[in-house]
């Protein structure tokens, strides 16, 4: 008869950060590295039409507006959030529980207002990690740097990363990320310890 202990339950991963942050940076270091932490992504919904070769359930679950919208009244979601008119994305809570079930440690890339609502709604099942820059200045010269975006839209940018920056303390643990090769060190740590004292 095999114990209980044997099988470790699955945990909850949340990173949210400023645009510019390196976020995704470090998650996909996390995933593309360290296989042993059996990490997957949330599979998140959109009403946007599939691009390029995108799968449905594979990158997205892809609903009409209408579905979307049905999902919401019906409560199904653990955080949604609308980009723009019919534009929707988020995570179904059905999802994330068969993730679960399969043994998966699910990781959630999301806006700090999702993080906090994930992390409001799973408590002590999820570590939430807010990655932010050094400062305000050296996100600036990160955005720039990039050369992807107009001045305006670097302004806007920084604009929201300091409304964003505001949510850090809701979060469980604050990673800075200075140096790449140091968070994404930081990042393993905290994500490993917390998936061994998943029970």
């Amino acid at each position: 008869m095999s114990s209980r202990k044997s099988t470790k339950a699955s945990g909850l991963i949340i990173f949210s950060a400023p645009s510019g942050s390196g976020k995704s940076t470090i998650v996909n270091w996390l995933m593309q590295q360290h296989s042993e932490l059996r990490l997957a992504f949330s599979i998140s919904c959109t009403s946007r039409k599939p691009r390029g070769e995108e799968r449905d359930g594979v990158e997205y679950f892809f609903l009409s507006p209408e579905e979307f919208r049905q999902r919401i009244e019906q409560d199904e979601f653990l955080e949604y959030e609308q980009v723009y008119e019919n534009r929707f994305y988020g995570t179904l809570k059905s999802q994330v529980e068969r993730q679960l079930s399969a043994g998966q440690n699910v990781v959630f890339d999301v806006d700090v207002k999702g993080g906090v609502n994930i992390k409001r709604h799973y408590g002590s099942r999820a570590l939430s990690i807010f990655i932010q820059p050094p400062s305000i200045e050296e996100l600036r010269r990160r955005l720039e740097s990039r050369a992807t975006d107009s001045a305006e839209a670097i302004e806007e940018r920084l604009a929201k990363a300091e409304y964003e920056m505001t949510f850090a303390s809701q979060f469980d643990r604050i990673l800075v990320n200075d140096d790449l090769e140091t968070a994404q060190d930081e990042a393993f740590d905290m994500v490993s310890q917390f998936l061994d004292s998943c029970e």
